[in-house]
């Protein structure tokens, strides 16, 4: 990243996520600059000068609506771009008109960026990681899909709760598809140091697993029912990968790139796995020990992925 002290990023997609992001990257104080690029350039505008106003209460930041020229010099481009999943609908479903979208999208981009450092956060996201990622030709590790990092909050909320417990105590991920594929690792999971049969042993708590994961796995779904969208849960988990981008943190993080061929039959698609996060991007990709039924699942989640990455291809 660059040594200036000032970080531009641009958001592509103004909609409730792309404003939403914006916002969590002022009141974060993430970017001295934030531009909003979308083909409705009054509603970009308005968000921008919305975001932009606040900014006066809170820090120097600099918010504006502009064009794909913009990512010409831009530390990270987030895209969030794209038809926002509707009731009942699976993430998948969505990908036959965003695939089409976030071409084009991806051909503006690299019409002026080098080599930049692109978060996709449109869903499908892993379906849509691998369409930028395909386009513009840049190595995996600068092509961040946003992955199962919201999912992994969920769970950690859901488990939480019923435990009292505080969720910084506990580590535990949502791995494989962004979607209803995804796998949660109840064998490795954490709690204050203790392995999670252990913490419930001394605090002689009880966890129903199958609920939590069910509930986590339709959080989403349940949001977008209630109020029509979701937009600061993957705000904030967006806002994460931007931090430790920039603070070239080598923190751990669960999202997508695309695995290469030592990754066997995940090679080929974008995966979430626990991923050491910095300045060039992904740096590394860590294993978490799983069980038998939970390898199978992944298993299961990579076919998924990998059979409509087909489909889409075609």
């Amino acid at each position: 990243m660059n040594n200036s002290g000032k970080n531009k990023i641009v958001v592509v997609g103004a909609g409730n996520v792309g404003e939403a992001i914006a916002y969590t990257l002022m009141v974060r104080k993430q970017a001295t600059d934030v531009v909003m690029v979308d083909l409705n350039e009054a509603r970009a505008k308005g968000a921008a000068l919305d975001v932009f106003h606040g900014a006066g209460f809170h820090c120097p930041v600099r918010v504006k609506q502009g064009g794909y020229e913009e990512c010409a010099d831009a530390d990270i481009i987030i895209v969030t771009a794209g038809i926002a999943r509707k009731p009942g609908q699976t993430r998948l479903e969505l990908a036959k008109t965003n695939v089409s979208i976030i071409k084009s999208v991806t051909e503006s981009i690299m019409e002026y960026a080098k080599n930049p450092l692109i978060i996709v956060v449109s869903n499908p996201a892993d379906i849509l990681t691998m369409e930028v990622q395909r386009v513009s030709g840049l190595p995996a590790e600068r092509v961040i899909g946003s992955g199962t990092s919201l999912d992994t909050a969920r769970f950690r909320c859901n488990i939480c709760e019923p435990l009292g417990a505080d969720v910084e105590d506990i580590q535990a991920y949502i791995l494989g598809e962004h979607g209803d594929s995804q796998v949660p690792v109840w064998s490795s999971a954490v709690i204050a140091g203790l392995p999670l049969d252990e913490y419930l042993r001394q605090t002689g708590k009880e966890l129903d697993r199958a609920e939590i994961s069910e509930h986590t796995k339709t959080g989403g779904a349940e949001v977008i029912g209630l109020k029509g969208a979701t937009f600061y849960g993957v705000a904030m988990a967006v806002s994460a990968i931007v931090e430790n981008i920039l603070r070239d943190s080598g923190a751990v993080l669960p999202v997508a790139h695309v695995l290469d061929d030592s990754f066997d039959n995940w090679s080929g698609i974008a995966f979430s796995l626990p991923c050491r996060i910095g300045g060039t991007g992904i740096q590394g990709v860590l294993k978490v020990p799983m069980n038998e039924e939970e390898k199978a699942a992944m298993d299961n989640s990579a076919k998924i992925l990998k059979d409509f990455w087909a489909q889409v291809k075609e």
